[in-house]
């Protein structure tokens, strides 16, 4: 099982004083809850790399682009917790893939932005038809803990949502209805 709080990549991650740009720290972190799901990791993995898909169930992230390859970028539009009824442009890139186990991208430093992250989805086979889902979120570098305290609250939330949502439609799905 992978563990959201010890990924192998925290491993050789730099600490802010190495690298205020990039770096990582475990505190400046969000954390899905872990759901169970009673369907194949497969199928979840069908529904997380489905991204054309992402309105008919992700209540977070309605629209996604991308060819999901390393380091392609992935176009999204995110329901905004801070502006009722707004939608969020948000570019971050392909940073690991681990079929059907993990799916990660992350936001990269730029000038305007300067918030790195880095997004990992998880989903840990518990039986043939059956598995749990958590997403994580780092909030990186030297502005990260000020991203925990004004948007780890909402990122979590809106992570668990899509962590509850990807249950529904993954059981839907699996039970053989359509939708």
């Amino acid at each position: 099982m992978m563990d959201p709080w010890n990924m192998p990549w925290m491993e050789t991650a730099k600490n802010i004083e190495e690298d205020p740009i990039d770096g990582f720290n475990k505190d400046w972190m969000v954390v899905s809850e872990t759901v169970a799901i009673d369907a194949p990791a497969s199928v979840v993995w069908g529904i997380l790399t489905d991204l054309e898909n992402y309105n008919a169930w992700n209540p977070f992230c309605i629209r996604a682009e991308s060819t999901l390859e390393m380091g392609a970028p992935v176009l999204m539009q995110l329901v905004s917790s801070t502006m009722p009824g707004q939608l969020q442009p948000n570019v971050e890139y392909v940073c690991e893939i681990d079929e059907p186990h993990l799916l990660s991208w992350g936001a990269r430093w730029v000038e305007e932005f300067p918030y790195p992250a880095r997004r990992d989805q998880i989903i840990d086979e518990t039986g043939p038809n059956s598995c749990t889902y958590v997403s994580s979120d780092a909030f990186l570098g030297e502005h990260g803990g000020h991203v925990m305290i004004f948007c780890g609250p909402w990122v979590r939330r809106a992570f668990t949502d899509t962590a509850r949502a990807l249950k529904v439609r993954a059981e839907m799905l699996h039970s053989g209805c359509n939708g």
